[in-house]
């Protein structure tokens, strides 16, 4: 259980540092695109962290809701966009939230630990 913890925080790590060594500059225009997006997979690694925890990780849920979270986040971006209203507030307040409440368990998992 721990190596699986263990590794998913060092891939997260690896990830960042890559990403921030990577001479990549995107345009304005994708940033709220972007910024969503990883806010929707920080909220499905924390997600998966703490049901590695509780040891009830599925690779197959974690990877399809993975990109299905980042992937809605995206396409509210864009209806949003289109209609001319800011609804990425609402992907960043649901994304917000549920972040707070994995770090909340996974702090508890811990303690009580």
């Amino acid at each position: 259980m721990w190596v699986g913890i263990v590794l998913a925080l060092v891939g997260v790590l690896i990830g960042v540092l890559i990403g921030l060594n990577v001479p990549l500059v995107l345009p304005k225009a994708y940033a709220v695109y972007t910024s969503v997006a990883v806010l929707a997979a920080m909220d499905s690694v924390l997600g998966g962290i703490r049901t590695a925890i509780e040891d009830k990780f599925d690779h197959i849920i974690f990877t399809t809701g993975f990109f299905t979270n980042a992937l809605l986040a995206a396409g509210l971006v864009f209806v949003g966009e289109r209609l001319g209203i800011d609804l990425y507030l609402a992907a960043v307040v649901a994304f917000g939230v549920r972040l707070f409440q994995n770090v909340s368990l996974i702090r508890r998992h811990l303690l009580k630990k």
